[in-house]
């Protein structure tokens, strides 16, 4: 008799491989591999967290009906359709669930975010990547990958890893574009560092279309990522389905109390969120005066290009880097070998990066 057999198309799956956090040999490390907050978490989210403790016994709101009203609050939306889930990820894998089967495909940029190509070939379908125009999503090519099996198509806004994004006449251009029974899902798990006026996370889109589902996340700005605390802005019918096959308590007790504390201290996120622009506009200002290409970035993080060199190539810059305790992220996987992608974080890795880098690649 053989062994159980996972399902036709899963052992094709390349697992998901996270930032690196360790640099053996250094005697302190800046982790700077995966975008998270420079300033850490609100105070007030830390102390509604440690509250928590004393109620561990408690099964959480299987709805995170406070959460999401304060969500409603913060962002202008309708609360009864908004879910929220273990990051933005479980959001993600969710829709796919619901709404992709084995034989369709799905359409994504063809450098962007590895989940969504993960969540399709798990229900059995097929990812299409869209050629990218100079590292930022094409409409058209896009578009020009449906077929009658297009079930879902990904838009990540500004993108990860590329930082670059699209405007929202452009990203209502895709929508208008799609059938009405294709879903459209815009990840805007960057928002909250978007400050350009032709941007919007896709919110309005929700509201205006029956087939376009935004997600956003807690792991970035507001700095919960350990907690695992996102959610997503559908429509009616799209909010019933993933509440018929979420996880009945999907969301922890301290994710929700932290989650709630740190909406309600959007002081901490404007200083975030000023913080990164200083130190990304400084950042790229030193690569620049290097003669390093760069992404323009609108994120926590810039993209960097380096040249094709013996000891000057991305993967020999990550490894000294690595050796003097900076962590920066390898895009192999995003068919981006010869780019690293540096988060902004606090203020003396960032120094401690460039300073690095500066030996390498002397200022003129």
């Amino acid at each position: 008799m053989t062994a159980p057999q996972p399902r036709p198309g899963i052992l094709d799956i390349k697992p998901y491989v996270p930032g690196s956090s360790s640099a053996p040999g250094a005697s302190r490390i800046f982790k700077l591999s995966s975008n998270e907050s420079a300033l850490g978490a609100s105070p007030k989210a830390i102390s509604a967290y440690n509250e928590a403790a004393s109620d561990l016994f408690s099964y959480p709101d299987g709805g995170s009906a406070a959460l999401r009203d304060k969500i409603a609050e913060v962002y202008g939306l309708d609360a009864s359709r908004i879910v929220c889930g273990a990051g933005s990820d479980e959001i993600l894998q969710l829709l796919t669930k619901a709404y992709v089967g084995e034989g369709d495909n799905i359409i994504q940029s063809e450098h962007g975010f590895l989940v969504y190509a993960l969540a399709a070939k798990s229900c059995g379908a097929e990812p299409r990547f869209a050629k990218e125009t100079n590292l930022t999503s094409n409409i058209d090519a896009m578009l020009a990958l449906v077929d009658d099996r297009t079930r879902m198509m990904f838009v990540a806004n500004p993108n990860n890893p590329t930082g670059s994004y699209i405007p929202e006449i452009e990203l209502l251009r895709l929508r208008q574009g799609l059938r009405d029974d294709i879903l459209l899902v815009v990840d805007a798990a960057y928002a909250e560092f978007m400050e350009q006026p032709d941007y919007n996370g896709g919110e309005r889109l929700v509201d205006q279309f029956d087939n376009v589902v935004m997600t956003r996340t807690f792991s970035k700005i507001y700095g919960l990522a350990a907690l695992r605390l996102g959610w997503g802005y559908c429509p009616s019918a799209v909010a019933d389905v993933l509440n018929r096959i979420r996880g009945p308590f999907n969301v922890t007790l301290p994710a929700q109390a932290a989650g709630l504390a740190a909406l309600d201290d959007q002081d901490f996120v404007e200083r975030n969120r000023a913080f990164n622009r200083e130190q990304r506009s400084w950042m790229a200002e030193r690569l620049s005066a290097m003669g390093l290409e760069h992404v323009p970035g609108f994120g926590n993080f810039i993209l960097i290009k380096f040249p094709d060199a013996r000891g000057l190539n991305a993967d020999d810059i990550q490894s000294y880097l690595g050796s003097e305790g900076v962590i920066v992220r390898e895009m192999g996987a995003y068919k981006l070998g010869e780019y690293l992608r540096v988060s902004i974080g606090e203020k003396e890795g960032n120094q401690k990066f460039i300073e690095l880098l500066s030996q390498k690649f002397p200022s003129d």
